[in-house]
């Protein structure tokens, strides 16, 4: 028995089930008949079962096979390896070990039940092939299961004590997460809500069973990319599958000749398919080509990698087309003060969007969630952020803050490991208010030449947001205060790419101010209930039709 994540596979192919074989002396009485039959037994491989050498075993004379009765079936060949791989994929190295993948092979009913990217529990026969001067090891599968490794998902007691001390307010306790989340990276209070977003994402990660649409993708504007890629970095650590994917690999997947001599083409996993049920961190955009960007983007739209497999170049009489879905949210950074080829142009440029940079304009619509960090223009956390990498300087590998003794990482995987698994039911509050702000914000949004910029997935969005703010609250129904951190975050959003509308926001309006005490908390939730009325105001002036109950309101 073996469990492990699938990184390559090839297409279905034939083998031989069964094959009968005469004797070559016509005067020979097994010339005919059934004498010599040959089946495949588990864990043997083709040559054991068809080739040219046999002999006779009463005249002694060849055997030769007759093909008319040749009997085949399916076979498929899958390569599997450690789940504790993935620490190398994400950069976490914690040792010196090498990890070795085994190919396993599946045939006739077992086809087609193992996905890329997906984890399983293989029970099977192992068999050794010899290839002189090498021995392959290999296992031939009798029976696949889908297998979920085995996460702690509890609260720890530091945490409870925080959730049940903040159970006043539906946005307390989540902003506490968000303000000392990554101190070993930056200092709370700072990037706040950068890191309410990765929260958000880590949390609406999915299984591998995971439904489409509740995919929570960020694409994050920095003039300091060293330190968001650190915090970037950080956060991938905290769910297990996770995975650093660089500009110069393949983010999808590969297609080269099988080494098992079945000539035909072995697809392996790029970054993209390894992180499935989790994040995929595409790192600095900048850095990648047309190409490879309009590849991102295709995938991004579509959810779906696809895959040409030329048929002449693997054996193959025709071509074939591989469709592999992806499940997995993906990050990204960029630098906003690079220069942009669009800076001539900046003179039309709508109030409130920003430059994102050289890439094209239409990848940051297909990222659901733009932020901006806008914090290190300033002088003060820039200096706070100093401070901080001098003391872990001096300190390697002490905690600098209070806050990082009393709530750890293994705290934060815990708690995300248990937010992910919760089951969440839309109030028909918060449905309304997500529904009538994308109605009015697509109206005031709506060109008469272009049409609306808004898409139907910023619904999609809007829905994603809440749920996973709820999730993060530890709570099993979305409220209308969930639904109002989404529409906050989605409409910051929106202005950075499209530019403001009437409803007139902060750019920092999830954090208004800085979180240090039980005053702040609470002039935070002032805040954000001020912007709740702001919404359903924006909602009656744009959208009448929306629902009663906003009236009511």
């Amino acid at each position: 028995m073996m469990e492990g994540l699938v990184m390559a596979m090839t297409p279905v192919t034939k083998y031989t089930q069964g094959a009968r074989f005469l004797c070559t002396e016509d005067t020979c009485p097994y010339s005919s008949g059934f004498q010599y039959i040959r089946v495949h037994v588990p864990g043997a491989t083709e040559s054991a079962t068809v080739r040219n050498d046999f002999t006779c075993t009463l005249c002694g004379s060849s055997l030769k096979e007759d093909v008319k009765f040749r009997v085949l079936g399916d076979k498929q060949l899958v390569d599997v390896i450690h789940t504790r791989a993935m620490d190398a994929l994400r950069a976490h190295l914690t040792s010196s070990f090498r990890y070795q993948s085994t190919t396993v092979f599946l045939r006739d009913e077992l086809c087609h039940q193992m996905k890329m990217g997906g984890m399983y529990r293989i029970i099977g026969i192992p068999a050794f092939v010899h290839q002189w001067p090498k021995v392959a090891l290999s296992v031939e599968a009798n029976s696949i299961q889908p297998w979920i490794p085995k996460c702690p998902a509890f609260i720890s007691d530091n945490f409870q004590s925080l959730l049940s001390v903040t159970a006043c307010s539906p946005w307390r306790f989540s902003a506490i997460l968000a303000n000392i989340f990554g101190s070993h990276v930056v200092p709370p209070g700072m990037y706040n809500t950068l890191k309410l977003c990765l929260l958000l994402s880590l949390v609406q990660t999915c299984g591998d069973e995971g439904e489409p649409g509740n995919f929570l993708d960020l694409l994050t504007l920095t003039n300091d990319t060293l330190i968001v890629d650190r915090l970037l970095m950080y956060s991938l650590g905290i769910v297990a599958r996770g995975t650093r994917h660089l500009a110069s690999g393949d983010i999808f997947a590969t297609v080269s000749k099988d080494e098992h001599g079945t000539g035909t083409a072995n697809v392996q996993a790029g970054s993209a398919l390894l992180a499935t049920g989790g994040i995929c961190f595409v790192g600095d955009l900048s850095s990648y080509k047309k190409d490879k960007l309009d590849l991102l983007y295709s995938v991004l739209e579509t959810r779906t990698a696809i895959v040409f497999i030329p048929g002449k170049k693997y054996g193959e009489d025709v071509d074939q087309q591989l469709s592999f879905p992806i499940k997995c949210n993906f990050w990204a950074v960029t630098d906003n003060c690079a220069p942009s080829k669009r800076a001539l142009k900046s003179d039309g440029a709508v109030l409130g969007s920003v430059d994102i940079g050289s890439f094209p304009s239409k990848m940051s619509n297909a990222f659901g969630l733009l932020i901006h960090c806008r914090e290190a223009a300033c002088d003060y956390p820039a200096l706070a952020l100093t401070h901080h990498t001098l003391r872990e300087a001096l300190n390697p590998g002490k905690p600098l803050y209070p806050a990082s003794t009393q709530f750890t990482t293994q705290d934060y995987e815990a708690l995300i490991a248990l937010a992910r698994s919760l089951q969440t039911e839309l109030s028909p509050e918060a449905e309304s208010l997500i529904h009538g702000y994308y109605m009015a914000s697509r109206r005031v949004r709506t060109d008469p030449v272009h049409g609306s910029k808004l898409s139907a997935a910023s619904v999609k969005l809007l829905m994603s947001l809440a749920e996973a703010h709820a999730k993060l609250n530890l709570r099993s129904r979305v409220l209308e205060e969930d639904a109002v951190i989404a529409v906050l975050l989605c409409e910051n959003s929106i202005t950075l790419k499209h530019g403001g509308s009437a409803l007139v926001l902060s750019p920092n309006a999830v954090f208004p101010c800085d979180l240090h005490d039980h005053e702040s908390l609470h002039r935070r939730d002032v805040n954000l209930m001020q912007l709740h009325q702001q919404i359903l105001q924006f909602i009656l002036t744009y959208a009448p039709e929306a629902t009663a109950y906003i009236t009511e309101e």
